[in-house]
């Protein structure tokens, strides 16, 4: 599947025990299960929203195993290999490949601040090390890095980067990074999926999917691929709603909590976050029943 990817992909959450000490395998199965009968276009565990400083190296290579396992083949996976040390990426994106991922998703390291010459280094290196694509990603809130479109027409002289998620608030850079990166990088979207569509965007990595993965990649795909307004901003209004609940600070504890109203059980996220407080949950609660993930929004939150 190298080399074909498009659509809506899942940056999945990561399903904890409920006291926090083991990663549930079991769980995790059940949600790509999940995703996959739902209509999913590709799955990427391991980022941001699957928490991926919060599992050890152990638990990552588990969680690889799982996701790649349980997919068959039947959507493409991509892994979260981002880490501050150049090697150490190396290392967790041989391993992804060796596990059959058909590709990496590699956010710069975030505490360096690397110059362009570095991060183009630290790219290239990982890139010369593997046999299968690069997502670059560019999340200038959390990495202190920001790939502006000039840096990524740079990155995307290395073979392997072929594609971007592209995760700030401007939708314009996915505009810009087309025209200059021109089919040597593909953009998915990182946040503004239904704006980036009409932009030139092919994917969209979304939070939002893990709850609702088929009205996600509906909305996705009428606009990014069948150009029509009339079918996309309805379904884009019916998901705005659940935006705000994962995203900002709250996008792994609202979508974990969403899974616990909708009976799919995630566990709590890990320390320093804090679950959804109790006092919010009635109001995401009446969010998902409103789209239909779930029956009854008082029960649900009881």
């Amino acid at each position: 599947m190298a080399g074909t990817f498009r659509g809506t992909y899942t940056v999945l959450i990561t399903p904890f025990t409920a006291d926090g000490a083991a990663v549930d395998l079991q769980a995790l199965e059940r949600l790509v299960e999940f995703q996959i009968a739902e209509g999913i276009d590709g799955l990427i565990p391991l980022g941001s929203t699957g928490e991926f400083l919060s599992v050890s190296r152990e638990e990552r290579t588990a969680i690889t195993e799982t996701v790649v396992k349980t997919a068959a083949g039947r959507v493409p996976v991509l892994m979260g290999t981002g880490a501050e040390d150049t090697r150490e990426v190396v290392a967790l994106s041989r391993e992804a490949e060796a596990l059959g991922a058909d590709g990496v998703m590699i956010i710069p390291p975030f505490y360096a601040v690397p110059t362009e010459d570095e991060l183009f280094h630290h790219y290239k290196t990982v890139a010369d090390a593997i046999g299968i694509p690069i997502m670059v990603y560019n999340n200038p809130a959390t990495a202190n890095v920001d790939l502006l479109p000039a840096t990524l027409a740079r990155l995307s002289t290395i073979p392997n980067c072929k594609y971007v998620k592209e995760s700030t608030l401007e939708a314009t850079r996915v505009r810009d990074i087309i025209a200059l990166c021109g089919d040597r990088m593909e953009v998915f979207a990182g946040v503004l999926g239904y704006e980036s569509a009409w932009l030139g965007a092919i994917g969209w990595v979304a939070v939002c999917s893990n709850l609702v993965p088929r009205l996600s990649r509906d909305m996705f795909a009428a606009a990014a691929f069948e150009a029509n307004r009339e079918k996309a901003l309805p379904l884009y209004r019916k998901l705005a709603p659940l935006l705000p609940w994962v995203g900002g600070p709250r996008y792994v504890s609202g979508t974990k909590a969403g899974f616990g109203l909708m009976g799919m059980e995630m566990g709590d996220p890990r320390p320093p976050r804090l679950p959804l407080p109790e006092r919010d949950v009635p109001a995401l609660a009446s969010v998902l029943q409103a789209m239909g993930a779930i029956a009854d929004a008082r029960a649900a939150a009881e």
